[in-house]
């Protein structure tokens, strides 16, 4: 039922991976993913009937009173980021939702101290919905601060929210530096508060400094008086010594289409926002309507022949600007994804993260949507790639993705937005579909020209 923990940090500790059985949707991702089962005919994981797993939802209960890990993570690599707990759970989103895997990781590296601005669409459906929501919160207490915009400004939305904490820390660094340049201020608040000065902008450095700021002023000043009214504001605004994540999400529909203007708009600022687009390629909520993310030839709504257009290259219009961090990710592979998503947020500036997200819209099987990421990337359908203004000059973009090496045609022609196109119009498919691939082609080689190949 368990097996011993591998690793120097993890010695002692009992490994095991417990499912909710009631929150299960049986989407059978697990199953399919699981290294065990594709190394050969043992199978770690089985998707068996309710009635048979029942006995699990003890072990779940027992599951949820064990205390987090509390040994040191380095959140960088795939194997300790996951021993982080998940701050987003059971969401209600479709079975085999290809969106939901970014958020859970996104909460996992930044959920305690996250804020987030969330546009209408389908993140907002299984991110808000009454009477449950799925964002939680860690054994401290942490946990993200979410809320839903309108479809066509939620960029601005979060964009208000990062402008109004970053004045509210501001005034704080004011009274910090007033308390610490005062006469008579006790040596530890001294200290304590130049650290946290210093440390500000830095995620981690931030919250342990803020910690020994208020338990400095705590054991100096006992009980607030008016006589240390700094120390009080600064007491009173403690929840802004820890550095904020902040978080913009959406889809395509939003990104690409109808919020693109406030998208750049907010992106052009050059403030510490981390934007995440959950790239479906179509508007999936509102019943599979063609964006611009849509690529040539796939059907959707308002393009039932096909679209006859190439799909708008958002991240390519993002680095124009040369300091915006981009990144384009798949989650086959999640080393790339961790490296994106660790990158962006530690850089001080705008960032976009573009991850590609299989639908329910797309006519797949639902328990294969992951392998479905697996295939889009080896046939050259998605490339992924990192910007990094930070980096240094000549390094600044990398292209993830290696040249294909499957077959593009037979990737589309197995998802039914494409299939279903040869079927409706076997005279006029086989010309889209060429020129789908060509588009494809060329975007790869735009990436290759931006390393000197």
């Amino acid at each position: 039922k368990t097996k011993n923990a591998i690793g120097p940090k993890f010695k002692g500790y009992q490994y095991r991976m417990q499912v909710s059985v009631l929150d299960c949707t049986g989407c059978e991702n697990c199953t399919v993913v699981c290294p065990v089962n594709q190394k050969g005919d043992k199978k770690a994981l089985e998707m068996k009937p309710l009635a048979t797993q029942t006995e699990q939802e003890a072990n779940w209960a027992f599951a949820q009173t064990l205390p987090e890990f509390k040994g040191e993570l380095n959140v960088k690599t795939v194997k300790d980021s996951q021993f982080k707990k998940p701050l987003f759970e059971f969401s209600g989103a479709c079975a085999g939702c290809g969106e939901t895997p970014y958020v859970k990781l996104v909460t996992q590296l930044f959920g305690d101290r996250m804020i987030i601005a969330n546009a209408t669409g389908c993140s907002s459906i299984y991110g808000g919905s009454a009477p449950t929501c799925p964002y939680t919160v860690n054994e401290k207490g942490h946990g993200p601060a979410w809320a839903n915009s309108l479809f066509e400004d939620n960029a601005e939305f979060g964009f208000g929210m990062q402008v109004g904490v970053k004045q509210r820390r501001a005034r704080l660094a004011d009274i910090v530096t007033g308390l610490v340049e005062a006469e008579g201020t006790d040596a530890a608040v001294v200290e304590a508060g130049k650290e946290w000065l210093e440390k500000m902008d830095d995620a981690e450095g931030s919250r342990a400094a803020g910690e020994k700021l208020v338990a400095a002023i705590k054991n100096a000043c006992g009980e607030c008086c008016d006589k240390c009214s700094p120390a009080c504001d600064v007491l009173a605004n403690a929840d802004l010594l820890t550095k904020k994540s902040f978080w913009i999400f959406g889809g395509d529909g939003w990104a690409y289409d109808i919020g693109y203007g406030g998208l750049d708009h907010v992106l052009a600022q050059n403030e510490d926002v981390n934007v995440l687009v959950v790239d479906t390629e179509v508007y999936s909520n509102t019943g599979g309507q063609a964006s611009k993310s849509s690529p040539h030839a796939a059907v959707a709504k308002f393009a039932a022949a096909g679209k006859r257009t190439k799909k708008k290259d958002l991240g390519m219009m993002a680095m124009s600007y040369g300091y915006v961090y981009v990144a384009q990710v798949a989650m086959s592979d999640p080393a790339q994804v961790l490296k994106a998503l660790t990158e962006a947020e530690a850089y001080h500036g705008p960032s976009l993260i573009i991850a590609y997200a299989p639908c329910i819209n797309h006519g797949i099987r639902m328990n294969q949507a992951q392998l479905e990421i697996k295939k889009a990337v080896a046939a050259g359908y998605w490339q992924t790639y990192r910007f990094n203004p930070a980096a240094e000059e000549g390094k600044k973009f990398t292209l993830d993705s290696k040249d294909p090496t499957g077959s593009y045609q037979e990737f589309i022609r197995g998802e039914n937005r494409y299939a279903s196109l040869l079927r409706q119009f076997p005279d006029v498919a086989p010309e889209l579909f060429d020129e789908s691939e060509q588009d494809a082609a060329a975007r790869l080689a735009s990436y290759k020209r931006l390393i000197g190949q």
